[in-house]
C-alpha cells in the first residue's frame, strides 16, 4: 500500500497525559498535520489549562474539541464540529484515547464500577469510531495532499494496555488486579478486530497500541516510561502501519502482543 500522508488528526482525552503530549508533539513536529483536533470534556476547566496553553501556541494547527466520549450527544456535536472544520477533507487519524481506570480488586467491584469504565473505554471508542467514520471514508477516497505525518491509509488507533491480553494474564495479574479496566480493555480489543474486519471493505486501518506503564495521573509515578517516549513511540509505529497490521494489539515499540 503506498504512503499517504496525514493531515488531520483527532485526539480523544486530549487535556493530560498521554493525549496531551500526543497533541503537542503532533503539533511541533518538523512537518506536522495542518488539522489536530484535541478533543477533551471540559476545555474551559482547569484540567485542559495546559491543552489550551499548546493551542494558543499553535493556534494554526490545533483546535479544542469539546468531546465526552461518555456522552453519545456530546459526540455527535464533536463530529459536526469537526466534519464542518475539515471543509470537503476527510480525518486521516482517530487516535481514541480517553480512558478510565477505576482500581477494583474482586472485593471492591460493583456494578457501576464496571459499567461506569466499560462506557469510556469500550463503549466511547465504538460511537466515536462511527459518528467520525464519514471523515475517515472520505479521506480514504482522496488522495494526500504531502503535507503532515505519514500514514499508509485512514488509520482508527484505540488506546489499550498489556494488562488486556488474556494470554498474558497470568503474569501480569498480581501486579495490577484491576477487574473493569482489564475487561473494558479486553472488549476494546475485541471491538478492534470487529471494526478492522468491518472496514476492509472501505480500506481503513484499525489498530489497538499499548502505550506502556507510563508515568502519567493513571499510570503512576513508579511507572518506567516517560510521558514523552510513549508518545514518540506510538506515533513513530503509527507511522509505519499499513493494511497487515489492522486488528492487531502491538506496543508503543511496534511489538506484537498476543490477544
Amino acid at each position: 500500500m503506498a504512503a499517504r500522508r496525514c493531515d488531520s488528526v483527532l485526539v480523544t482525552g486530549a487535556n493530560r497525559g498521554i493525549g496531551l503530549e500526543l497533541v503537542r508533539q503532533l503539533a511541533e513536529a518538523s512537518c506536522p498535520p495542518t488539522l489536530i483536533f484535541a478533543g477533551c470534556r471540559d476545555p474551559a476547566g482547569p484540567r485542559a489549562k495546559d491543552l489550551r496553553d499548546i493551542a494558543e501556541k499553535h493556534s494554526n494547527l490545533v483546535t479544542i474539541i469539546r468531546l465526552d466520549t461518555s456522552d453519545p450527544e456530546s459526540i455527535r456535536q464533536a463530529a459536526g464540529e469537526v466534519g464542518s472544520r475539515l471543509a470537503g477533507r476527510g480525518l486521516d487519524l482517530l487516535i481514541n484515547n480517553a480512558g478510565v481506570n477505576t482500581p477494583g480488586q474482586l472485593r471492591d467491584t460493583g456494578m457501576k464500577d464496571m459499567v461506569d469504565v466499560f462506557v469510556t473505554n469500550t463503549v466511547g471508542p465504538l460511537l466515536v469510531t462511527k459518528d467520525f467514520l464519514p471523515y475517515l471514508q472520505r479521506a480514504a477516497s482522496q488522495p494526500g495532499s504531502g503535507v503532515g505525518m505519514a500514514c499508509t491509509t485512514p488509520l482508527v488507533i484505540n488506546v489499550s494496555t498489556l494488562l488486556s491480553s488474556m494470554e498474558k494474564c497470568p503474569e501480569t495479574f498480581s501486579i495490577a488486579p484491576m477487574y473493569p479496566y482489564r475487561a473494558s480493555k479486553a472488549a476494546l480489543n475485541m471491538l478492534t478486530c470487529c471494526l478492522a474486519e468491518e472496514f476492509k471493505k472501505d480500506r481503513i486501518v484499525v489498530t489497538a497500541i499499548h502505550p506502556g506503564w507510563v508515568k502519567t495521573d493513571m499510570g503512576g509515578p513508579e511507572a518506567p516510561v516517560a510521558v514523552v517516549d510513549s508518545a514518540k513511540g506510538m506515533l513513530r509505529v503509527i507511522s509505519t502501519l499499513t493494511d497487515k497490521h489492522s486488528g492487531m494489539l502491538l506496543d508503543w515499540e511496534g511489538n506484537s502482543i498476543p490477544w
